[in-house]
């Protein structure tokens, strides 16, 4: 899937646009924690998230992300929209929960990043 079919899919608008819209997306991903995008994230794949802080970027950018969705209809503050311009990351915005946009994703062919795997479990 490329950006120009995931804005489709997800009735989105684009914020900051860094890439061509025919630019091939691996992979999706979603989280609210950032510990989770830095622990489980991979290159190029698009991340999915409600929070919209400038460190959402930071966070994309060490983790090799080029394209971040923000869900709920979230508009992100004006530090947030420069970091993004200026790290070459692209933006957009979705109407949809976190929940029907994966959905919407998964089912139109994006891929997420498969089970993962916790070896040990001392609990």
């Amino acid at each position: 899937m490329n950006i120009r079919e995931m804005v489709e899919v997800l009735n989105g608008k684009i914020l900051v646009q860094n890439h061509d819209p025919d630019e091939e997306l691996p992979r999706g991903g979603a989280a609210d924690l950032m510990s989770d995008v830095l622990a489980f994230g991979s290159e190029g794949m698009v991340l999915l998230t409600g929070l919209t802080n400038p460190q959402v970027v930071r966070t994309a950018e060490m983790a090799g992300i080029n394209v971040i969705v923000f869900v709920r209809d979230k508009t992100p503050p004006p530090e947030t929209l420069e970091l993004a311009r200026d790290s070459c990351i692209s933006l957009i915005r979705t109407g949809y929960t976190m929940y029907e946009a994966c959905g919407r994703l998964y089912q139109a062919g994006l891929p997420g990043r498969g089970p993962v795997r916790i070896e040990n479990n001392s609990w």
